[in-house]
């Protein structure tokens, strides 16, 4: 098939871009952003339910706050694990319209096994999360604190299959270049999320008045209603019906769901791997109290925030790596990645100014009490929060160069470098700043600040590797 005639075909999906020269760099960028800003506001909008989360839980109270930051720390640990094989889809798919753009059947085998993998994997992860407050025990947290987290993941745990769920659609929809679905649908999930915690964290509209557990019971409702409110979207759109994902569901494509596998699980290692030691931080500031829990919960969700736009472009450059190398265009593939690396460290360098001069008016913004607990949560944010500013570059990069290694389904390198990274390199630096030098909060925060440093470095290497 004809360069031209992939070009043609794979309009839907976002424009090969031709030629060289400095025109098909500005060309791949514009390529670049039309895909990943609907992108990077789903991601913004998905990280607004959690920020709904935090900041309702803040005016509960510090212990509130605490113990939903280690219930959120299973939760997501649970969804790293299953995400995995969903994450595979994306790239699967822009593989199989970079070789052939009228693949309708291959799209839908794929499509049809990530819901496989997600039943598959989804059961077992429930149950786990079930026994969330005797593993927080095992950890030596507090007491009240494993009790209320337990609470929370019992009721979050009911939403786990149908984020997945939603998080396969989305790929498919992201992968035929329809990107504004998942956006409308996460944007009324907001509204619904923050509906759900103004009635049943503080009792209004009747509701009963629920506290933590109602923000779990807010947050479950939100992934299912995103869920299904995708699913009619996705049913209701002529360009995304005509591959009927549904059709023969119960039939076994046993290749591709292996290969969702054997993708996904190294994918989702990766992830793991990085969200397991930021995760490992928040049990070692629970060891310093509910004042550090809850101000390392806070710097984190200020530059988790900041990160979805890096990994929103992140997203999109391992669609436009596919479809390059499914076509076998390594010129594009190198161009796809190096220009979507580009415009994260543009970003993120933006943010870091932000956060490096404005970190306590940002605390601020998640207290409304001025106890002296809330005063001293705010001034450890602060310090934290000017660590995050010197990491953001790194962040970006890592994530850019991570998601465009999976556009050219190359999983396993990258989770041995996350591994390193992230664990060889991260967490000896947590440890030995945070409790050896008695540097507490502040050396954790360094130590993660480092591993993100390697991160980058590394992965950047690996891309440039493969594509040169």
């Amino acid at each position: 098939m004809t360069a031209e005639l992939v070009e043609i075909d794979l309009a839907h999906a976002g424009r090969r871009v031709e030629g060289h020269g400095l025109q098909a760099w500005f060309d791949e960028a514009g390529e670049t952003l039309k895909l990943a800003l609907p992108l990077i506001f789903t991601q913004v909008a998905q990280m607004a339910i959690m920020t709904t989360d935090v900041i309702m839980l803040g005016r509960v109270g510090e212990t509130a706050l605490a113990s939903s930051a280690l219930g959120i720390t299973v939760f997501f640990f649970c969804w790293l694990f299953a995400a995995g094989p969903v994450a595979a889809v994306a790239p699967m798919i822009a593989h199989i319209l970079g070789a052939n753009p009228n693949d309708r059947a291959g799209v839908r085998s794929v499509v049809r096994m990530g819901f496989w993998a997600v039943t598959i994997v989804s059961l077992p992860l429930i149950g786990l999360m079930l026994f969330t407050k005797p593993v927080m025990l095992l950890l030596h947290q507090r007491p009240e604190l494993a009790a209320g987290a337990g609470q929370f993941t019992a009721a979050l745990c009911i939403g786990l299959p149908f984020s997945l769920f939603y998080q396969v659609l989305r790929n498919f929809s992201t992968a035929l270049g329809r990107p504004l679905a998942p956006m409308v649908v996460m944007v009324a999930g907001i509204a619904f999320n923050f509906a759900g915690d103004y009635a049943l964290i503080f009792g209004h509209f009747g509701m009963p008045k629920l506290g933590l557990t109602g923000a779990a019971i807010a947050s479950a409702s939100s992934y299912t209603f995103q869920f299904l409110a995708l699913l009619a979207v996705v049913l209701a759109t002529p360009k995304l019906r005509d591959y009927r994902i549904f059709r023969r569901f119960f039939r076994p494509h046993w290749e591709k769901l292996a290969e969702v596998f054997r993708l996904g699980m190294p994918i989702g290692l990766t992830m793991m791997f990085e969200a397991m030691l930021f995760n490992s931080a928040t049990l070692m500031m629970g060891t310093f109290g509910a004042a550090s829990v809850a101000a390392h919960q806070i710097s984190m969700n200020v530059p988790s925030n900041t990160f979805m736009w890096p990994l929103g472009i992140a997203m999109a450059s391992t669609i436009r790596v596919g479809l390059a190398a499914g076509a076998g265009d390594r010129e594009g593939v190198r161009r796809a990645g190096y220009t979507a690396l580009g415009l994260a460290v543009l970003f993120m360098a933006a943010m870091s100014v932000v956060l490096a001069l404005f970190p306590r008016q940002i605390a601020e913004l998640y207290f409304a009490s001025d106890s002296a607990q809330s005063a001293e949560a705010i001034a450890l944010a602060t310090v934290f929060l000017r660590v995050a500013a010197a990491f953001q570059i790194f962040d970006g990069l890592q994530v850019v160069a991570a998601l465009s290694l999976r556009g050219l389904k190359d999983a396993r390198a990258p989770m041995w470098i996350a591994g390193a990274s992230y664990w060889l390199a991260g967490f000896p630096v947590c440890v030995l700043l945070g409790f050896g030098l008695h540097m507490a909060g502040l050396g954790i925060w360094i130590g993660l600040a480092f591993a993100l440093f390697v991160a980058a470095v590394t992965m950047c290497w690996r891309f440039w590797y493969l594509s040169r």
